[in-house]
């Protein structure tokens, strides 16, 4: 079937529903014009005339239906010709009644006519754009009407000059409306081609967008894999190391590798952000174990750099909310790590505010303030640009890539909330988060653990790695796996590893006397031995699979109790594996299978949730996510359990 295009252009088309939008104003002129002829001409006239004129308008909207209806048909020539002398009848019988105005009324009859027909002419010039087709049909009767008011002048005595006078003035009139309809397409058409090329140009930018976005997914993946290794290696190293100077050293390592892993996350974060990929998971959360555990967290690393951490207002905090928990936490952890960062001397101040807000939920201000240097106003004007640090020299002494501040707004704003700053030199700065909250449907939800993106921030926000010469003493009110890793003689990761360890260790025991048989399922060759590192503890008897493919004939040879399983593999990828793992009806058929995988979009989460995994850990891998997410399946639990807000490192991506 022919396209609208081919059969119906589509200037022809615009006229077409041009006119079919003022079909009203049409009817109500008429209509008006039918009570004025009433006096002078009588219901003989008028009636038949208005009942007429409506049902021409009528046929004229029938015949152009499939072009003028929301979802456009094909119309065919035929019916294109039809319209086309409906219309011509159209303006005819609009203008018929001028014939008996001149005829009864005389002049003033006639100069009724007359100006009643030119603003027909106005109309139809306005309403035929880009279309000579449409413009034909309608003023060709209305210009003959008008063209006759020099004859019914002369019928009527007028003197010759005057005639001739009238006459000009018809053509000039006829000649300016022309000019002013050729304008009125020029422009129309300038806007259309202007449109299209918008069009071009916008989709080849989402285009760019995804391919950008395909590209810095691929980058990353790539560039978790050896973070993961400098991670799993240094905190090997440290669990052997028999002197200070050497736990030092593999403290240096790891954090670098977490500071590593926070600067990967923010590039992909402001990607998926300039994409307009970033979502927002709504789910219930414990709103003050939240901040609790954030200040927490900062405690250490705050007085350890002499600070001083003050908090106000924590009393009016509503316990349980609903909303993003883990993109609200990253926030906090920006704000506070920036605060940190600048701050030489004095304090960091977390100021809290919130209240009912009806019938929304739960309105919450945050506040935090440092008693940094402060910043100049175009400083300020800056402070939210990418990869914008408002100075030289920011970068060097402080790190970071200039993304955590443009991030947080945009989090912020994803989240229907703002974020606003204020300083003056020499009077530290002051960031202001305002959201809302809906109310939690489950009071019951409990805040999960701090995960090691958290960690990293705080390491990020130290400055520059230096060796420790001293180990400070831990602080009590700290507990040591949620410390920060910089401040502490021995990496976080590295102890909670350990002691993760042993508990599976006594749980594998007392379940069975044998060794727990994991499969490896890897493309990498670095990830396949990372995850050995990490599993030699447990004594464990572990097989190794390059792909899919190598996999699914391993789990038909012989039973395993885990299997840890890369998302992104060649020819088949983790995914599909686990399906036909689930559908196979083998050994390994509800063996749980933990993905391994640097992709942590929600998207992502549903797509390993659908193919059948039961857990994961995500990329750059570390001992204390790997062995807390075998922990958790050797337990019973099922992926559905885990909370939202842990994401960086033990949700599903």
């Amino acid at each position: 079937m022919s396209s609208i295009a081919e059969i119906t252009p589509p200037d022809w088309t615009e006229a077409a529903v041009s006119r079919r939008a003022t079909v009203i104003q049409r009817v109500g002129v008429g209509a008006a014009t039918a009570m004025i002829l009433l006096p002078l001409l009588g219901p003989l006239f008028s009636v038949p005339w208005i009942a007429a004129y409506v049902l021409i308008q009528w046929a004229e909207v029938q015949i152009f239906r499939p072009v003028t209806d929301p979802d456009r048909r094909p119309m065919p020539r035929w019916r294109a010709l039809l319209g086309c002398v409906t219309m011509f009848l159209n303006t005819t019988l609009y203008c018929l009644p001028a014939v008996p105005l001149w005829l009864v009324g005389g002049p003033m009859g006639g100069i009724a006519a007359t100006v009643m027909i030119s603003a027909a002419v106005l109309y139809s010039t306005l309403n035929a754009p880009s279309s000579a087709a449409v413009l034909l049909s309608t003023v060709t009767p209305e210009f003959v009407f008008l063209g006759a008011t020099p004859v019914f002048m002369a019928m009527n005595g007028s003197p010759r000059q005057m005639v001739i006078t009238v006459s000009a003035a018809v053509v000039i009139f006829a000649a300016y409306c022309m000019i002013g309809w050729q304008k009125q397409t020029s422009v129309r058409r300038q806007e259309r081609l202007e449109r299209q090329a918008l069009d071009v140009r916008q989709a080849r930018a989402e285009r760019e967008a995804e391919r950008r976005s395909a590209y810095l997914a691929a980058v990353a993946h790539d560039l978790r894999t050896p973070i993961g290794a400098i991670l799993t290696g240094a905190s090997e190293l440290g669990r052997g190391a028999g002197d200070k100077s050497a736990r030092q050293h593999t403290a240096l390592i790891t954090d670098a590798g977490l500071m590593m892993k926070a600067l990967l996350d923010d590039l992909l974060d402001h990607s998926r952000l300039e994409a307009g990929a970033m979502s927002i998971e709504v789910a219930d959360f414990n709103l003050r174990g939240l901040l609790a555990q954030t200040l927490r967290l900062w405690a250490g690393p705050i007085k350890t750099k002499g600070l001083q951490l003050r908090v106000e207002g924590s009393a009016q905090v509503p316990a349980m909310v609903r909303g993003d928990a883990m993109r609200l936490r990253q926030v906090l952890n920006n704000l506070i790590s920036n605060a940190v960062k600048f701050t030489d001397s004095g304090a960091v101040t977390l100021r809290l505010r919130a209240w009912n807000e009806e019938p929304y939920g739960h309105a919450l201000l945050i506040e935090v303030a440092d008693t940094g240097p402060g910043m100049r106003p175009e400083q300020l004007a800056r402070l939210f640009t990418p990869f914008d640090q408002t100075e030289a020299g920011v970068s060097a002494r402080h790190g970071g890539s200039g993304l955590g501040l443009s991030i947080s707004r945009n989090l912020i704003e994803l989240m229907g909330g703002r974020l606003v700053a204020r300083s003056r030199p020499g009077e530290g700065a002051c960031f202001t988060v305002s959201v809302v909250f809906a109310p939690a449907t489950d009071s019951t939800v409990r805040a999960t653990g701090l995960d090691a993106a958290s960690r990293a921030d705080v390491a990020r926000a130290l400055g520059p790695i230096t060796p420790r010469l001293a180990e400070p003493a831990r602080p009590a009110h700290v507990p040591a796996p949620a410390a920060a890793p910089a401040a502490l003689p021995e990496p976080v990761v590295t102890v909670t590893a350990t002691i993760e360890a042993e508990v599976i260790v006594e749980e594998v025991a007392d379940e069975d006397d044998r060794p727990l048989r994991a499969l490896v399922v890897d493309d990498h060759d670095i990830n396949r031995r990372a995850v050995e590192l990490i599993l030699a503890p447990l004594g464990c008897e572990i097989a190794t699979a390059a792909d899919g493919l190598a996999a699914l004939a391993l789990c038909e040879a012989q039973a395993f109790d885990v299997i840890f399983m890369d998302v992104r593999m060649p020819d088949l990828d983790g995914r599909e594996t686990t399906r036909r793992l689930r559908a196979g009806g083998g050994f390994n058929a509800s063996t749980p299978v933990i993905a391994v995988t640097a992709d942590t979009g929600e998207q992502d989460i549903a797509a390993c949730m659908a193919a059948g995994m039961t857990y994961f850990v995500s990329k750059p891998l570390t001992p204390a996510a790997l062995l807390g997410a075998l922990q958790f399946v050797l337990s019973g639990g099922e992926m559905e359990e885990a909370e939202p807000e842990s994401a960086p490192q033990s949700a599903v991506a």
